[in-house]
């Protein structure tokens, strides 16, 4: 069942059209990879799915409703959570100060009158934990290297709880270690029922972690499969040029 999807998404910038009549489907409760060669559109459909950027044209949907004109916050609300190819940490805040701002961003102010001080601070500590960042939670969230930084915007957006989560470019910059310790995280949280749609770079990591994979092309939809399918098609590594797809055959 569809949980998210875009339908005819055309967005401009200038006399570049970043994205094309754009029309694609992810799936609820699987961990959905978005990949594509540079400039090829992921971030800006990104963009345009969580409210940070206005379509043209086209319409954005979560669970059948319409929500293209939306506002972060308010996509935020509804249960779409994100992270961002560069961090969007506070980093002189401590790593537990920063998990606290993200339970009282607005549309989530309702929720937070339902606990009490020490049960925020106790649903802040589980997150950290669940991530692995509990011994650093009064370090400032600046001192910590950048794929702790990454882990802590993870642990950010899952205090809020939200259904669907949108990862842009979670391994980049990151060790091996951190980046398999990651992965453990989306794949546990994902038995839980949350959604993940993921934008890569790291085919490996990709290929392995996801359920089914969809690939952008000049700004439109080319193929969507399950990773053996999509890494071996012929439309897929000619968009690639052959890069990066054939290294994980």
């Amino acid at each position: 069942m569809t949980l998210l999807g875009v339908e005819g998404i055309v967005k401009n910038y200038g006399g570049i059209q970043a994205l094309r009549n754009c029309t694609m489907n992810f799936q609820e409760g699987a961990i959905n990879g978005l990949i594509g060669p540079n400039g090829s559109g992921k971030t800006t459909l990104f963009n345009v799915m969580t409210g940070y950027e206005t379509p043209d044209s086209g319409k954005v949907t979560f669970r059948g409703k319409d929500i293209t004109n939306s506002t972060p916050d308010e996509v935020f609300a509804a249960g779409i959570g994100r992270t961002f190819q560069l961090t969007r940490i506070f980093p002189r805040l401590t790593v537990i100060e920063n998990v606290h701002i993200a339970a009282q961003r607005k549309g989530l102010v309702a929720q937070m009158r339902q606990w009490s001080q020490p049960d925020e601070r106790a649903r802040a500590l589980e997150s950290l934990d669940f991530v692995g960042l509990t011994k650093l939670s009064r370090e400032p969230a600046g001192s910590l290297s950048y794929g702790q930084q990454k882990l802590l915007e993870f642990a950010f957006i899952m205090v809020a709880e939200p259904k669907v989560m949108l990862l842009d470019e979670p391994a980049g910059g990151v060790n091996p270690t951190l980046l398999k310790h990651l992965g453990g995280r989306i794949k546990e949280l994902n038995k839980t029922g949350v959604t993940f749609i993921i934008v890569e770079h790291d085919m490996e990591f990709v290929m392995g972690i996801c359920d089914q994979v969809s690939v952008m092309h000049q700004g439109s939809a080319l193929l969507e499969g399950k990773p053996e399918i999509v890494r071996n098609d012929p439309a897929v590594l000619e968009a690639y040029l052959g890069t990066d797809m054939t290294e994980v055959n």
